[in-house]
C-alpha cells in the first residue's frame, strides 16, 4: 500500500508531531507533502527516511497549488490520500479527486466548538469544510468529543471513525538526571516549583491566566512554557507588568521527537523538569499534552481535555478540571502544591492511547477504504 499524507505545514504542532510519530508505526509505504512551512518536523521525518515535499503555497488563495499538488499525486501512483488540517484536507481532497484517487481519509484534530485551528467558526468556514469534507470517503476524528461535534455539523456518523491520538508513553517516563539538565539549561533552581504548560503560544490557549496565576503565588514558584506562537511578547510583556518575569520561561518550540544533532533540551525532558502541567485552553480536540504529561507522571489541572473526559471522572485520578481564571489557577496549584510531590506514576489511561494502537486502528481504516467497506466501520 502507498499513501500520500497532506498536510498544511510541518513545524512542531500537535498534528505535525503526530504525524511523524506514526508513520514510525505504520506498515505503508507513506510520502508527505507540506503545503507551506516545512519546519523542524519536515526535518524529522526526512532523518526517519520519509520522502518530503515542500509545495511552497504562499497563502489560503494560493491557487496555483491545486495543478502542483494533482500533478504530484497523480505521478506518484498512490492507492490512497490522507489529509490533515484545515487547508490541506480542502486541497488534497480536490487534488487527489482531479488525480483520479477515489480513496480520500482525513483527519480532523483541531475542532473546537467555536473555532477551528483557532480560526473562528463562521459561516463560510463551516461551508467549506463541509463541501471539502464530502469528496472524501471518511474523516477520523481524534476523540468522541471531535466525532459529536462533526456529526452536529452534518457529517453522517457513517463517514466517521473515532481514532484517538496514540504517544509512545514509555519516552515520557520520569528521568531524575534530564530534570536536573532541563533546569540547568533553562536556569530554573532545583528547588523551585515549577508549573508547566505545553502547547501554541496563541489566544486561545490562555497561557496568560498562568502568567497571571503566577503573581498570586509564591516566589518560588515557576513558570516553564513550551511553544511558539504569535503571543510569545504579549507573554513577555504581561509577565514584565506583573513583576514575575524572572520566573517565566518561554523554551519556543520544542518536539518530543527532536531532530537529529539537536541538544536543546527536548519536550520529555522538560516534562521532567515540571512539577504540574496546566492547560487552560477552554476548547481543545483531544488534549495531547495532558496525555503526554500523565504519561510522565505530572499531576495536570485543565480546562479542556476530551482524551480525559471522553473516558470517565475515574480514568485519570491525577488529572483534575479547573474552571474561572487566573485566581482559580492559582487556588488549584497552592491546593495541589499542599498535597505534597507524590509519586510520579502513570495512570491506566495513557496505555489506552498507544501510537501502536492507533496505528493498527488507522490501517484498519485504510484496509476498508480501499475495499470499499467504509461504510460498515464502526463510529465509536
Amino acid at each position: 500500500m502507498k499513501a500520500l499524507h497532506i498536510i498544511t505545514g510541518l513545524g512542531v504542532g500537535g498534528a505535525e508531531q503526530q504525524l511523524r510519530l506514526l508513520l514510525r508505526h505504520l506498515p505503508a509505504q507513506c510520502d508527505v507533502v507540506a503545503l507551506t512551512n516545512p519546519g523542524p518536523v519536515a526535518e524529522g521525518l526526512t532523518a526517519d527516511g520519509v520522502n518530503v515535499t515542500h509545495l511552497g503555497m504562499t497563502g489560503n488563495l494560493d491557487l496555483r497549488a491545486l495543478p502542483r499538488l494533482t500533478d504530484l499525486i497523480r505521478s506518484g501512483g498512490y492507492d490512497l490520500v490522507h489529509t490533515h488540517l484545515y487547508r490541506a484536507c480542502l486541497y488534497g481532497r480536490v487534488a487527489a479527486r482531479l488525480a483520479g484517487v477515489e480513496t480520500v481519509v482525513a483527519t480532523e484534530h483541531s475542532i473546537g466548538a467555536s473555532r477551528l485551528e483557532g480560526r473562528r467558526l463562521t459561516r463560510g468556514v463551516r461551508a467549506l469544510y463541509m463541501a471539502g469534507e464530502r469528496l472524501g470517503l471518511a474523516t477520523v476524528a481524534v476523540s468522541p468529543t471531535v466525532a459529536e461535534r462533526l456529526r452536529h455539523w452534518g457529517v453522517p456518523g457513517q463517514r466517521i471513525r473515532v481514532i484517538p491520538n496514540g504517544i509512545d508513553a514509555p519516552r515520557f517516563r520520569y528521568d531524575e538526571a534530564r530534570r536536573k539538565e532541563a533546569r540547568a539549561f533553562h536556569g530554573v533552581p532545583d528547588h523551585a516549583y515549577v508549573v508547566g504548560g505545553v502547547g501554541r503560544l496563541a489566544p486561545g490557549k490562555r497561557f496568560d491566566l498562568l502568567v497571571q496565576a503566577l503573581a498570586l503565588l509564591p516566589l518560588d514558584v515557576w513558570l516553564l512554557l513550551v511553544g511558539g506562537g504569535s503571543e510569545a511578547e504579549a507573554l513577555r510583556r504581561t509577565a514584565r507588568d506583573l513583576g514575575v518575569a524572572g520566573r517565566v520561561v518561554l523554551t519556543g518550540e520544542r518536539p518530543s521527537l527532536p531532530a537529529p544533532g539537536d541538544n536543546t533540551p527536548d519536550l520529555v525532558s522538560l516534562l521532567s523538569a515540571m512539577d504540574v502541567l496546566a492547560s487552560p485552553s477552554p476548547e481543545e480536540s483531544f488534549g495531547l499534552a495532558v496525555v503526554e504529561a500523565l504519561a510522565a507522571g505530572l499531576p495536570v489541572l485543565y480546562a479542556s481535555c476530551p482524551a480525559v473526559e471522553d473516558l470517565g471522572p475515574d480514568a485519570a485520578p491525577g488529572a483534575r478540571r479547573v474552571t474561572g481564571g487566573a485566581g482559580a489557577f492559582a487556588r488549584a496549584l497552592l491546593r495541589l502544591r499542599a498535597e505534597g510531590p507524590g509519586e510520579r506514576t502513570v495512570p491506566d489511561v495513557v496505555h489506552r492511547y498507544d501510537i501502536t494502537r492507533t496505528a493498527r486502528q488507522l490501517m484498519d481504516l485504510y484496509t476498508d477504504a480501499l475495499s470499499g467497506s467504509t461504510s460498515e466501520a464502526s463510529s465509536s
